[in-house]
Formats: structure tokens, C-alpha cells, sequence
């Protein structure tokens, strides 16, 4: 009886989600936008940096330095000043974001191997854009510098650091966020649509229908939680899709590996939003108690700024927050290929989760008659 019942509901439940008018569109439209848009602003690859030359030597070491950094796309060469002084006030008024200063006798110093020291000033108003700045500007000169010595017969310096950039060779910012991308997406549909599925119910007065029946708070929950279930991986395959066709990322690790993840915290997100409408009568209350959530997730899990440069306090804050978890699982199989042994332990928090928050679900529904 209580297999039929269920089944009953949760035809009712993927009936009522496709007749919505809304909620379909919704959830093809938000993975297009996410995936699509977004991976594309989010960066933190700078660019055009605005560059002013202040050249004392005017020579052909000094004009090899001006042309390595008009040819580049992460500079836009804006001036050649006369003065530091003029490029300065440039640089206050935010015209430009870094000053490169070339010494009178720079050429010379380079023939005798002993090269005077080139000047970089960068606005440090905009941190990211300012460090990011100067860093290439020193590759630039270095690499410039390096060429100028080979064409004179000098022995290079040595290179003291040798890098290598793993699991993502390119650097790519956008092969970061993808997997984060990913989880957002499932926090946004697993979490509010359930929420207001049900709230929606209340306000219509719909869920009288239900209450008046001898259908039991497990069951009623798990009808609830399973269409999402559903529909959560759904949206994921359809999003790593997108991933594979336009940014040709795919995941180096296990695709069950991800599901698995997924699977538990589709659950979790789910159960976090019944446990919320089971204690909202609005959907306005629903709404807000539920955006509260979701920022604190997006903000504090790792999403966007890693959990390793927050204060000790929000560390700790973290360890209770389940999309932490999850985008360990994600990035590390993702990028890294890491499989489920290396990462049981995250699992293992998902699944505690997954069931805490079911278990909540239902305790905390309630007929009223």
C-alpha cells in the first residue's frame, strides 16, 4: 500500500512540475544562462591593463620593451611619458594601472651584464587588477631582458624556479569555476523549487487534499524530495554537456564518482528546502528564509573565494555547510581525476547530511486539519 501511494504522489508531483507554466522553462533556461554566461564573467584573468612608458634611455633595448608590450593582449600600451611625474598623475586620476620606468643607460648596463633596475609602479586601489598587473610586466621585462642578452652573446641567469601548472596546464579561471557553476545551479533548483512547491500548496490550500488522507509524513516527504532528486541529476548531465560542447571540459575522474555526490547533496538541498516551506506559511517567508541559505552557501563553501583564505572562524563556520563538501567531491574529480577512495571521507558528510536533513523533512511536516 505504501509503494503504491508513493507511487501515486510522485506521478502527481512530475504531473504538477510539467503543467506549471513556469517551472519547466525555468529549469532549462537557468542551466543555459549559468553555463553559457556566466563562466564568461566570472574571470579573474586580467586584462588590458593600462600601461604608461616612462623611457629615459630611448634606445633599441628600451623600444624592444615598448613593442613586447603594445603586442600583448593582457596590456594596453597608453602613453609614452616624459616624466614620472606625468604618468603618475595618470596613474592617480585611473587612467592607467601601471607605470614601467626604463632607466637612462639601460642598454649599456645590459652589454656589460650588469642591467640597472627597471621601474614598476602599480595601483594598488584595484588589489587583483594592480598584482595581477605588475606580475606580467615583470615576466615581460625578465623574458625581454633574457633576449637581449642572447642577441649580445651573454650567458642567460639561471632560472632558479622551475613551474608547472597540474591538472590545469593553461590556467584557465574558467575550468575552476565550471564545477562550481555546476553546484550553484543545484543549490538555486534543489533548493528554492522544492520550497516553494510546497508553500505554494499551502496558499492554494492543495495540501488539505493530502492532509485528510492516511498518507504518512515519511511518505508524503519522500514524494516530495524524489521528483528533484530526479530532476537535479537531469539538469547536472545536461549542464556537464554543456561543459563538454562549448569549453571542451570534461571530467578526468569517474562520472559515477560525480553522480554519486551529486545524488547525496540533490538530497541535502532538497530536505533543507521541505524543512523550510514545512515551517513557512508565505512564500515569502520561504523565500527569504531559503536566499539566506543560498548565500551563505555560495559565499562560504569555497564556490568563489577558497576556504583555506578565510579567518579560522569561518573555517570552522564551513565544516557545517554541505556544498563545501561537494565542491572538494567536484573540483578534485573534475580537474584532478581523484577517485571515491580519496574522497570518502566527503562522501561519507554527504551522506550524513542527505540523511539528517530527510529525516527533518519529515519530522517537521505536519497535517493541519
Amino acid at each position: 500500500m505504501t509503494m503504491r501511494t508513493l507511487l501515486v504522489l510522485l506521478d502527481k508531483e512530475f504531473r504538477q512540475f510539467f503543467r506549471n507554466p513556469f517551472l519547466p522553462k525555468m529549469a532549462v533556461m537557468f542551466p543555459l544562462m549559468v553555463m553559457l554566461v556566466i563562466p564568461w564573467v566570472t574571470t579573474q584573468d586580467v586584462r588590458h591593463v593600462g600601461v604608461a612608458v616612462v623611457d629615459h634611455d630611448r634606445t633599441a633595448a628600451s623600444r624592444r620593451i615598448l613593442q613586447k608590450i603594445g603586442a600583448s593582449d593582457y596590456y594596453t600600451l597608453y602613453d609614452v611619458a616624459d616624466s614620472y611625474a606625468s604618468a603618475l598623475g595618470a596613474l592617480e586620476e585611473g587612467g592607467i594601472d601601471v607605470i614601467v620606468e626604463i632607466p637612462d643607460g639601460f642598454e649599456r648596463s645590459v652589454a656589460t651584464g650588469t642591467p640597472r633596475k627597471v621601474s614598476i609602479s602599480a595601483n594598488g586601489v584595484n588589489a587583483l587588477k594592480g598584482s595581477l598587473g605588475s606580475q606580467y610586466m615583470v615576466q615581460t621585462v625578465m623574458q625581454t631582458l633574457a633576449e637581449l642578452r642572447a642577441e649580445k652573446g651573454l650567458a642567460a641567469g639561471p632560472d632558479p624556479i622551475a613551474v608547472q601548472n597540474r591538472y590545469n596546464p593553461t590556467l584557465e579561471y574558467r575550468f575552476y569555476m565550471i564545477p562550481a557553476l555546476m553546484i550553484m545551479l543545484l543549490i538555486m533548483i534543489c533548493g528554492f523549487l522544492p520550497a516553494l512547491n510546497l508553500v505554494g500548496e499551502k496558499e492554494k490550500g492543495t495540501i488539505e487534499q493530502i492532509n485528510v488522507t492516511p498518507v504518512g509524513r515519511f511518505t508524503f516527504t519522500l514524494a516530495k524530495l524524489v521528483p528533484y532528486w530526479v530532476i537535479g541529476l537531469v539538469l547536472l548531465a545536461f549542464a556537464m554537456l554543456l561543459a563538454w560542447v562549448v569549453y571542451g571540459l570534461v571530467p578526468v575522474g569517474s562520472f559515477g564518482a560525480i553522480c554519486l555526490a551529486a545524488a547525496l547533496f540533490i538530497l541535502t538541498m532538497s530536505g533543507i528546502g521541505v524543512v523550510i516551506a514545512n515551517n513557512s506559511d508565505t512564500m515569502q517567508q520561504a523565500m527569504f528564509v531559503m536566499f539566506f541559505f543560498v548565500m551563505l552557501f555560495v559565499l562560504m563553501s569555497g564556490l568563489v573565494t577558497p576556504v583555506e583564505s578565510m579567518p579560522g572562524w569561518a573555517q570552522w563556520i564551513t565544516r557545517f555547510l554541505p556544498p563545501r563538501y561537494f565542491v572538494g567531491i567536484m573540483r578534485a574529480v573534475y580537474l584532478k581525476g581523484t577517485t571515491f577512495a580519496e574522497l570518502w571521507g566527503d562522501y561519507a558528510v554527504l551522506a550524513v547530511s542527505a540523511s539528517v536533513f530527510g529525516l527533518l523533512a519529515a519530522l517537521t511536516y505536519r497535517k493541519r486539519m
